[in-house]
Parts: structure tokens; sequence; C-alpha cells
């Protein structure tokens, strides 16, 4: 790590300072350019725990960057993950207050519901389907208290993976009984299409991603538990919503998610 204890905690102090005021701050990496991933996700984990100590209770885990497109949108290569508190999943057919975030993007995902804990080593695609009680359609909203242009995954990671909040909707659907590689999905901001995407170009399985951070998991002696809802990362590039727009995602046979930003 190349940022000490005090350093790290007063970055995670400007990023919840963000997050409360809906502010964005400069970069991470042009303040402190030595910074490392180890050091981006020890501020995530002060940020987190302060969440939790102030009442805020986890509900489950976001992957990001895993698939291609999302990579190419980015320019970055490697996966990162972050926390989601219950305070940050809404319901299909919400009306989400725009001023609740400093800038928002809609990325098309699917959400494993664990069943039992999930943890490596090995971990397989397998491992993930049969710890899994339900899959079903999901919209990350992405929430970045960061200066965008020109940040790297340090800085991402730091910021909570760029997690806002997340919609569930369609119809929960057991793994046994999907194809989940052939999941498709439209996404439509106004009624009008923006993007479309299927579910393999997440690491040619969608579990592949759970599977990932089961292992990420098991090098810090943790694992992912009973109950806990995983995104597994986004199939379609980042969306950006204004104040007013309605937001429409078509999974096919397992339904649609609707939400409006006001």
């Amino acid at each position: 790590m190349a940022l000490d204890q005090e350093t790290i905690a007063a970055i995670a102090d400007e990023l919840a300072d963000a997050d409360a005021n809906h502010t964005v701050v400069p970069r991470i990496t042009a303040r402190y350019p030595d910074a490392t991933i180890e050091d981006s996700y020890a501020i995530q984990g002060v940020w987190r725990d302060k969440n939790i100590a102030g009442g805020r209770r986890l509900v489950g885990r976001k992957i990001g960057l895993t698939s291609r497109a999302m990579q190419q949108a980015t320019g970055i290569t490697e996966p990162d993950y972050g926390v989601m508190f219950d305070d940050t999943v809404w319901q299909n057919g919400s009306t989400i207050p725009f001023d609740d975030f400093s800038n928002v993007r809609i990325e098309v995902e699917l959400a494993f519901v664990l069943k039992e804990p999930l943890e490596g080593p090995h971990c397989s695609v397998f491992d993930v389907l049969r710890a899994t009680e339900f899959v079903t359609p999901a919209l990350e909203v992405l929430n970045s208290h960061i200066e965008l242009e020109g940040r790297t995954i340090v800085d991402t990671i730091s910021d909570n993976a760029a997690y806002g909040g997340m919609v569930l909707g369609g119809n929960p659907t057991r793994p046994e009984d999907v194809d989940l590689r052939w999941v498709s999905a439209l996404l439509y901001r106004n009624e009008t299409i923006e993007e479309t995407g299927v579910a393999a170009g997440v690491l040619n399985h969608p579990a592949t991603g759970v599977a990932w951070l089961a292992e990420k998991f098991h090098q810090h002696g943790s694992r992912l538990e009973a109950g806990e809802i995983i995104l597994a990362g986004s199939f379609t590039r980042p969306m950006w919503v204004s104040r007013g727009d309605s937001v429409l995602a078509d999974y096919g046979p397992m339904g649609t998610i609707t939400c409006r930003f006001t």
C-alpha cells in the first residue's frame, strides 16, 4: 500500500461527505498518483464500515467492469466490486429522486440471490448456480462522487465501484430453468431504444463474475453469505439519464423493469 491509514481515512470521509451532499471531488489518482488498488479497497472498506456503524444494513455486492462493452466504455480492463446497502434498493416501477445522485447512468444486469454461502478456493460457475436461489433482472444506477474524466480503477473502487442504487423487477427465475448466457435485454429511455445486450457478454456467463468475486473474498478470508444479492455485471454500456426520464428494460421471458427519475 502506498497510502498511510490517516490518508485513507481522510479520503473515505471526503467520499462520505460527497455522498451526503451529492457532490463530486477531484480524482484521487490526480492527488495521490502512487495509490494502488489495495489502497482503493482500503478506502472503500473504511467508508463501508462507517456506514454500517451509522445504521445502514449491507444487503449484497456489485461486480463491475466484467463485460467487453463496459471495459471499452471506461478504458479499464480489471473487474471491481463494491457493497450495496438496504436503502439503495428500489422496486419495479419506482419513482427515484434524481437529486439523490451526483450523476445518473443506468446499466442492465442480472442479480443472483444466494440461498447458501459461497466461497473459494476454486469456485466455479456450477458452484454459483448450486448456491443461487433465483436470478432476477436488475438495473444498476451508477453514481460517481469522483470526477469522471481521467479516472482509473483506483478512483472507481475507492468510490464504492460507482454504485448508487439498484432496481429489481421482472420474473425471478431458478438458474436451472434458463440458460443464463442467452438472457437478453432491450434498454429504453423515454420510449426510445438506446442499448441492447446478451448476458453472455459478462465473461461468457453472468455467473462467472459471481465466482470471481467469491475467489476474491477467499483471498481475504471471507465469503459471500446466504441471502446476499449479487449484481453480476452489466452487459450493456451505461446509459445517461436526466431528470424526468423514464427507463424501461425488457428482458423478454424474464419480464420488464421500469423506473422514472424526478
